[in-house]
């Protein structure tokens, strides 16, 4: 908008009155320094009203200078207020337009979606509902500074698809209310348009510099235009003004970097301009945004919804709304070959292959995925351009098919697995599919059967028992049964034990005994120790002890207690405590503690309290205190508080807090709410505060909010992600983990 009466924007009315004054300067053919003594001014103040890089001159100094020059001194001042937009002006409106005319993704925001299922127009980008956090605190303090007529800067640092963008575009919707302006230069390079327009810019205007190295970091300009930033967040006149840029971290490292001794300094301005003025944004969701963004999911928030089943664990939640429908639109738009490997993948996730799929098997499976017409333009090397057109990165640094190496498994120590165990390590490279497509491939493709090249790569390259086996039971179900046949042998080799006993049910009938054994020795001979749970089971019923009790000690040795632990409670039960607890001792020795909480806890039940305690003791000894968790809770029952609260005190000292949490729900039951509270402070003092969340959500159930909410903000300070997120479930009637629905405390080990 222009001045009504002289048709000026700011920057013309400033550039006219400094023309007028430096002709009529040549005119009387004077120096500004005999200028600056004919008006009674200083010598600066008169060098700055002729500079254009200053701000505009004051109305007294104007008003001088036009009696010293003879010069038209209303004419003058009325130049001067226009440039200065003071009231009984029109205020030009100076570049960009009112931030409400703005589309969000207009201004860069990346669309999480598009309107598919009736809640808009069809093809209309979607966003979805706002999580303020920590960075949106800080943006918000500068916005409502630039409100009140203080000039900010404030650069969002972050990943890429980290929500800087989006989190400017939310901050600055306070500004739209009290009619602000957005200028987004853009054409007809950023880099240009910010620095031919900046000296345009009026008060009350928002600068978007969205990916900021397209500005700062231009080789020709980008410290001219850091230069004219500054100018235009110190003038006074020109303000206030609100300067909102977004940056990935290398691009401030590169920026604020000191120069070495002597050597070039390419961002010094850019340097100095940052200097205070960035904010981080971190790469993921923290518990409290995570539990906002799931309160919104669950109050229909789709978007938000569909994210959260992927990345709950990680909290990269921004990243997904990104990337999904950038990587959708890649499968959609990929070449023949990379649809068929991605298709490929799909099923084979769907149909229960792990995350790490081989190479090998994914470019042999793709074969009967392609047309013919596309399976014969094929060249030679089609897969190494394929698997490359795949790995491309869309934003959140996502691709459709990524390359990964598995890491280590680590395991505690204990005994060897024998010399013919199989190798799980996978051969060759394994890549793993975005769990955006595969999630897509899941809804899409749910009623498709792969192809015969599916099954004929999964039985020639895979070696995971449990990817064979679920692709036997997948085949199956698809009628496809002779490769059912041949991949569920091909899992029982490998040392799927659930192959095996799938092949040696029909065997079990009377007389074929020896089939079974056969491939119970086969399957054992691969390494599978739980197989020999079933052979531990046939000898039991045969009645033949000693030969159980050595294929017990052998499972053990090849990482499977259990059928110890079945011989140390039938031994209990038939009266053999010793030998019970010889067999438990030797399960403890493997590792595995699970035999001593069982006979702890029946020696309990049968009132021999000082053995029950005995071997929970030793189990503690071994770094299992669950064994002393349950006890304390059998005695809370049996009405021996003092007991029990001493029990728990022991298993919170080896690192187990949870059996005074259970106490505190057992207390808060019974109505001894001040007995609870003590507890489970307690148990927050051992860096567990899930008993404070349980006992608010069983203090709001009973009606008492304010005594709920009390404990809430406690659970609230320690920022337990389980016990806030039990918090934020107050109001959804579901009971709290670890507790039966009625609320009573279970011991662990049934």
């Amino acid at each position: 908008m222009h001045d009504e009466q002289t048709g000026h924007t700011p920057g013309s009315a400033l550039a006219e009155l400094r023309k007028k004054l430096s002709d009529g300067l040549a005119r009387a053919r004077l120096t500004k320094t005999q200028l600056a003594a004919r008006a009674g001014l200083g010598r600066t103040v008169v060098s700055d009203a002729f500079s254009p890089s200053k701000p505009v001159p004051s109305a007294e100094t104007v008003a001088a200078l036009a009696r010293a020059l003879k010069l038209p001194a209303g004419e003058l001042l009325e130049l001067r207020r226009t440039a200065a937009q003071e009231p009984g002006t029109v205020t030009p409106g100076g570049p960009g337009r009112p931030i409400g005319q703005w589309d969000p993704h207009a201004l860069e925001v990346h669309p999480a979606g598009t309107a598919q299922d009736g809640s808009g127009s069809p093809g209309q980008r979607l966003m979805p509902g706002y999580v303020p956090r920590e960075h949106d605190r800080i943006l918000a303090e500068a916005v409502r500074e630039a409100a009140v007529g203080r000039s900010r800067m404030l650069v969002l640092v972050g990943s890429s698809s980290t929500g800087k963008t989006r989190a400017c575009w939310e901050a600055v919707q306070p500004l739209a209310e009290q009619g602000w302006r957005l200028w987004h230069p853009f054409d007809p390079t950023r880099a240009r348009a910010a620095l031919e327009d900046m000296h345009r810019i009026g008060p009350r205007t928002v600068v978007w510099l969205n990916e900021a190295q397209h500005y700062l970091g231009d080789r020709a300009a980008g410290e001219e235009i850091a230069a004219a930033v500054h100018d235009l967040l110190v003038s006074p006149q020109r303000g206030p003004v609100l300067v909102l840029g977004t940056l990935w971290p290398d691009y401030v490292q590169q920026y604020t970097a000191l120069p070495t001794p002597g050597g070039p300094d390419p961002h010094s301005r850019v340097r100095e301009l940052l200097a205070g003025r960035t904010v981080s944004v971190p790469d993921a969701f923290d518990p409290r945004a995570l539990a906002a963004a799931t309160a919104l999911a669950e109050g229909g928030d789709r978007l938000l919804a569909d994210a959260l089943t992927r990345v709950r664990a990680d909290g990269r939640l921004t990243q997904d709304l990104a990337g999904g429908p950038a990587l959708l639109e890649r499968y959609r738009t990929a070449s023949p070959a990379a649809q068929a490997l991605l298709q490929a993948a799909m099923d084979a996730r769907r149909l229960g292959v792990g995350l790490h799929l081989p190479q090998v098997f994914l470019t042999d499976a793709a074969a009967d995925y392609l047309h013919d017409t596309d399976w014969n333009q094929l060249t030679e090397d089609w897969a190494e351009k394929v698997y490359a057109e795949l790995a491309e990165k869309v934003h959140g640094k996502q691709a459709s098919l990524s390359r990964v190496t598995p890491r280590p498994r680590r395991r505690p120590p204990g005994p060897s697995v024998s010399a013919g165990a199989p190798s799980l390590q996978l051969a060759g490279p394994v890549f793993r599919l975005a769990d955006y497509l595969e999630q897509h491939g899941r809804t899409t493709r749910r009623h498709l059967c792969p192809p015969a090249s599916f099954w004929h790569a999964a039985y020639t390259h895979l070696t995971h028992p449990d990817d064979l086996h679920s692709l036997a039971w997948a085949a199956e179900h698809r009628h496809r049964l002779q490769w059912a046949h041949h991949l569920r042998y091909r899992a029982a080799e490998h040392g799927s034990t659930r192959a095996s006993s799938s092949l040696t049910q029909p065997q079990k009938r009377p007389g074929d005994r020896e089939g079974a054994e056969t491939l119970y020795r086969q399957a054992v001979n691969h390494g599978t120790p739980f197989v020999l749970y079933s052979r531990v089971r046939m000898r039991e019923e045969d009645g033949d002890w000693e030969s159980a009790v050595s294929l017990a000690q052998q499972a053990a040795n090849r990482g499977d207690a259990y059928p110890l632990f079945r011989l140390a409670v039938m031994r209990e039960r038939a009266g053999d405590r010793e030998g019970a607890e010889a067999l438990a001792q030797q399960a403890a020795g493997h590792g595995n503690t699970y035999v001593l909480i069982g006979l702890a806890v029946m020696r309990e039940e049968a009132g021999d309290r000082e053995g029950a305690e005995a071997l929970a003791q030793q189990a503690a000894g071994h770094g299992d205190a669950y064994a002393l968790a349950d006890l304390a809770v059998m005695r809370e029952r049996a009405g021996d508080r003092e007991g029990a609260e001493a029990l728990a005190q022991q298993a919170a000292g080896h690192g187990d807090p949870s059996a005074l949490a259970r106490l505190a729900v057992m207390r808060e039951r019974a109505g001894d709410r001040e007995g609870a509270e003590t507890l489970a402070q307690q148990t927050a003092g051992h860096g567990d505060p899930s008993a404070l969340a349980r006992l608010a959500v069983m203090r709001e159930k009973a009606g008492d909010r304010a005594g709920a909410e009390a404990l809430a903000r406690q659970v609230v300070d320690y920022g337990n992600p389980f016990a806030l997120y039990i918090v934020q479930r107050v109001l959804k009637g579901l009971w709290p983990y670890g507790l039966d629905p009625d609320g009573t405390p279970t011991p662990r080990w049934r």
